[in-house]
Formats: structure tokens, C-alpha cells, sequence
């Protein structure tokens, strides 16, 4: 349990201080970037679709190789399905929001 817990705090603590150190930052809206935090929302959103079929590569990676219940990977896929839906959208929003 520990071993699930201990990354995935690290990865939210991580995805905080990003967060704030970028938060005002001059956002990039043309050419390339690796850092998320410094993409316009649009560009997120875009970043968003793009990883879509690596999501889905993903589940199918772990359907084929994981010899968890079906449970366990119809939850998964769920999971990381409804995420990215939230992410879509809630970028989709503030990108609209920032057009005006």
C-alpha cells in the first residue's frame, strides 16, 4: 500500500509547486514547449487530445499484461477516461474564459 501511496503524493506535491511557480509566468501560445505548466490553456487543451491514444495504448498494455481482475481494469480505464474528460473540459473552459 505504502508503495502506491508514496508516489503518487510525491507526484501531487510536485504538480503543486509547479503550479505556483508558474503561475505567473508568460504563457506560451505558439511553438514548442515540454513544460505543461508554461502552455497556454489552449495548448493544454490540445496536449489533452494528443494524449488520448496514449491512454488508450496504456489500457490495452495493461489489459494484455497485468494479471489483475476485470474489475480492477474496467476501474482503471474509468478512471483515467473520466480524467481525461475533466481535463478536457476544464481546459476547454478557461480557454474560453481567457479568449474574452
Amino acid at each position: 500500500m505504502v508503495d502506491l501511496i508514496l508516489p503518487i503524493c510525491i507526484g501531487l506535491a510536485v504538480t503543486i509547486l509547479f503550479s505556483f511557480i508558474f503561475r505567473n509566468s508568460v504563457k506560451v501560445d505558439k511553438g514548442f514547449s515540454l513544460n505543461y505548466f508554461k502552455l497556454s490553456y489552449r495548448r493544454k487543451m490540445n496536449r489533452t487530445l494528443i494524449n488520448i491514444p496514449l491512454i488508450i495504448l496504456l489500457l490495452f498494455i495493461i489489459n494484455v499484461y497485468t494479471d489483475w481482475g476485470i474489475l480492477a481494469k474496467v476501474w482503471l480505464g474509468l478512471f483515467l477516461i473520466l480524467c481525461m474528460v475533466i481535463q478536457f473540459l476544464y481546459n476547454f473552459t478557461m480557454w474560453k474564459k481567457k479568449e474574452v
